[in-house]
């Protein structure tokens, strides 16, 4: 069990890393190596963050309910289509290496640098319909994958394709988004309960945290402090990265 210092912690990168989750995504790059920090396996690192993930987006998706953006029918299509590559990506997370999830995890993170770093291209004028088609499928398909397997950075995935190939309004993606990563995750996270790669002090600690975040950030928007946000956000994943990387 962890001291108090550790529950703070986890707590409070908990509500931060669930603000930036709901605003964007690649707040797991936080969570995610904490929790090794803090003593779990990878494995079960990874399982034990699924926890905090599912109470974080039941607290956003209650908050957009609550702001009047909700479409269940929209909502419930987009997850149905992500199902099939979660168990799939659940499945295969439980299967390797700790040391290879260790260096998948490091590269992922340095990838999410890169993409924060890198200038945003002006979005297309966005769309009032919700439209299917096989593009948007594959990407579903995909998303929930990689979602199910690592997290780290599903949300910058689940925007881009909505954003992009839907042309979607940021609100709708957003409120989408939430509602996509907690039915994914339902999955996922069973599957990490029956191979016992769930530790449930650190779950539970992380997410009151998370659900606080995901809450907060359903609410409010990144303005005035979303550079420093970022720039911390950078040195921070980035060391984590090295670290995961054993290069120094």
């Amino acid at each position: 069990m962890p001291d108090l210092q550790g529950i703070l912690i986890l707590f409070f990168v908990g509500a931060i890393a669930a603000f930036i989750n709901v605003n964007a995504g690649g707040g797991s790059s936080l969570t995610l190596p904490v929790l090794i920090f803090l003593g779990l396996d990878p494995s079960v690192a990874n399982g034990t963050n699924r926890v905090a993930i599912l109470f974080q987006n039941a607290s956003a998706v209650y908050a957009f309910k609550k702001e009047k953006f909700y479409e269940l029918k929209n909502s419930l299509i987009l997850s149905a289509l992500t199902l099939p590559g979660a168990i799939i990506g659940a499945v295969t997370a439980v299967s390797i290496s700790d040391e290879l999830f260790e260096k998948i995890l490091g590269v992922i993170m340095i990838f999410i640098i890169i993409t924060m770093i890198l200038p945003k291209k002006k979005t297309e004028k966005t769309k009032s319909d919700f439209t299917i088609d096989w593009k948007i499928v594959a990407a579903m398909i995909v998303i929930g994958f990689y979602g199910a397997f690592l997290q780290v950075g599903v949300g910058l995935l689940l925007m881009a394709s909505l954003q992009y190939l839907m042309k979607l309004d940021l609100i709708r993606v957003n409120m989408h988004k939430v509602f996509v990563v907690f039915v994914f995750t339902l999955p996922a996270l069973l599957v990490f309960i029956l191979t016992d790669n769930i530790n449930w002090f650190y779950g539970v600690t992380l997410s009151a945290g998370n659900a606080f975040g995901g809450w907060w950030g359903a609410k409010l928007s990144v303005k005035k402090g979303e550079k420093l946000i970022k720039f911390v956000l950078i040195i921070a994943i980035l060391i984590m990265a090295l670290k995961l990387l054993n290069v120094y």
